[in-house]
């Protein structure tokens, strides 16, 4: 290809991208400055990406594996990141969680894991009213810390453009903080007892304390044999978010120098939200001319054609590890609601990784206004997921969970028995409740008895 022809292919895809101006669109903010905007997206488009082609396309190998059955994805972080949130302390607790879970999963199972956070970029947050109403005070509804603030003022409610380079800096300073993490020596599996100090003694624990102490056996026999254990001090984790705001993730868009082809620099994987999904949307076709991994949200309202006309948008390649549908059905639908999509998928000639997000679809507000879930339907829609793909024949690929490493109380039940009134004393969500280490551990032990047993 000459350099003419190769710049003329490069506008193409360009212009190809940017086609999602002219389409409809749901769940942007309302900026009151559009001359700030542009000025804020210049500076965007710009400044390096945070992640690379290489990873993206590292990435995507290890979802076509999950995809035929030789591994699991496990993806789990916060609701919704904020900036103050984003401490040493707090990321370390929630990549230590997700490591603790691949543990249980990857020994229990005996197969690998696909290591994802739901960090560095999982700043926005899809509103069910462009409002909110608090007594005679109606102000725009808080859209995550890359767009307004929390606090219910006009001045922190304006959806603010600047917020968007904050969200890329503490994005880049997060992945930093990540990869010295899972590559400089935290994940050494040989200090599978380290990563359960400074939390609290529960059933889960001890559960894993006893399987550190099978592994710390294995690994002693491996020595003893003469093995390298090189390669245990190290991780692979990747970042996702759910790909939302367009003025955000236009600017991260970058051309790869390698293929010529586009990258969504500012994660590894992104998701569509079933709130976005539509097929002649904006989401849909932005994110149909990226080379990332995408996942999509499938509620129990899908229908199979819905599904099939995603996948040939998304996926009209049939690329191995190109698409992940995420289902959301709620532990009373997923038994009835997700066969049939499991089945028509598995009549095509798509081979999509399936994983259920036992969050979204098991919500409820309690009688003193918390919105929480109980960790109980959590566990019954996981099992429904597994019994779903076991009464077809499929592989249930992964878990899709929001998590914190810290000893919150939002979600109801678990081994810690937390009830409504126990929910006041430690709930620190800004959108929706998450599991904390202590559930956490406990959905990976059963996840792992499922694989197991499959």
């Amino acid at each position: 290809m000459t350099d003419a022809q190769a710049n003329a292919a490069t506008s193409d895809v360009l212009a190809g991208l940017d086609a999602w101006r002219s389409l409809p669109i749901k769940q942007q903010p309302s900026w009151d400055d559009l001359d700030e905007v542009r000025a804020v997206t210049a500076e965007l488009s710009k400044l390096p990406p945070l992640v690379f082609a290489g990873e993206v396309d590292m990435l995507k190998t290890r979802l076509a594996r999950a995809a035929r059955g030789d591994a699991f994805l496990l993806q789990g972080g916060d609701c919704a990141e904020t900036f103050d949130g984003a401490t040493a302390d707090k990321i370390r607790n929630r990549v230590k969680t997700i490591l603790q879970m691949a543990v249980v999963l990857t020994y229990g199972a005996s197969m690998p894991v696909v290591k994802m956070g739901r960090m560095a970029g999982q700043f926005a947050k899809p509103r069910s009213s462009d409002s909110e109403t608090r007594g005679d005070i109606t102000l725009p509804a808080y859209r995550g810390d890359i767009v307004n603030g929390y606090d219910f003022t006009p001045e922190s409610r304006r959806a603010n453009p600047q917020r968007m380079v904050q969200g890329y800096h503490t994005s880049a300073s997060t992945l930093n903080l990540i990869r010295a993490f899972t590559q400089g020596g935290f994940a050494d599996l040989r200090e599978v007892h380290s990563w359960n100090k400074g939390f609290a003694e529960n059933p889960a624990n001890k559960r894993y304390e006893k399987l550190a102490g099978e592994i710390d056996k294995a690994i002693k026999f491996m020595a003893a044999a003469g093995a390298n254990f090189d390669e245990l001090t190290r991780v692979e984790f990747f970042a996702s978010h759910e790909g939302l705001l367009m003025d955000y993730e236009r600017p991260l868009t970058r051309i790869d120098s390698r293929t010529g082809l586009a990258y969504d620099t500012s994660t590894h994987f992104v998701w569509i939200g079933e709130r976005t999904r539509e097929l002649d949307g904006a989401h849909v076709d932005f994110f149909s001319r990226i080379q990332n991994p995408i996942g999509v949200k499938l509620g129990p309202s899908t229908t199979p054609d819905d599904m099939l006309r995603l996948i040939d948008k998304l996926d009209p390649n049939r690329e191995p590890g190109r698409l992940t549908f995420i289902t959301r059905m709620g532990a009373g639908k997923i038994r009835d609601a997700l066969p049939p999509l499991l089945e028509a998928a598995q009549s095509s000639d798509a081979l999509p990784l399936w994983i259920t997000d036992p969050m979204h679809g098991n919500g409820m507000t309690t009688p003193n206004g918390f919105k929480t879930r109980r960790f109980d339907d959590v566990v019954d829609e996981v099992k429904g997921f597994f019994e779903a793909h076991r009464a077809v024949g499929t592989f249930p690929g992964g878990l899709h969970v929001e998590l914190t490493g810290d000893d919150v109380t939002e979600c109801l039940g678990g081994a810690e028995m937390i009830d409504e009134n126990t929910l006041a004393t430690r709930y620190e969500s800004l959108c929706d409740p998450r599991l904390n280490h202590k559930q956490s551990l406990e959905l990976a032990f059963l996840v792992a008895e499922e694989l197991a047993a499959r």
